[in-house]
């Protein structure tokens, strides 16, 4: 794994928010998943304390274009176009497979994909 906080992963998919261009590892894509559930587990038990989802609605706000483009550069760094993401069964698969070694037509590889 690349060197650094796990929390790194998340922040850094959150600046790069609208970035569809470039590749993410697998550490990258999936820590980001990783604190994205968990932070929408505990917005839910806050939003059951408080009796509104307000903060769960606009968290969810918040991570929907990060999460999109997370999953797109995932999907570029296994060498397909992000439109595979739309196929629920098929981007799963494609999501959790290692990255293409060295440069493909999206971008240099990123950073170490052996996790």
């Amino acid at each position: 794994m690349q060197s650094g906080n796990p929390f790194d992963f998340y922040i850094k998919c959150i600046k790069n928010y609208v970035t569809f261009n470039g590749r993410a590892n697998r550490p990258e894509y999936w820590y980001f998943a990783l604190f994205n559930f968990l932070i929408s587990i505990g917005l839910l038990f806050v939003s059951r304390i408080i009796g509104t989802d307000i903060l769960r609605g606009l968290y969810v706000l918040f991570s929907f274009l990060p999460s999109i483009a997370a999953g797109v550069r995932r999907l570029h760094d296994t060498d397909r176009s992000g439109w595979w993401l739309l196929l629920p069964i098929v981007n799963i698969i494609f999501l959790c497979l290692p990255g293409t070694p060295g440069d493909n037509r999206f971008g240099p590889q990123p950073g170490d994909d052996r996790a």
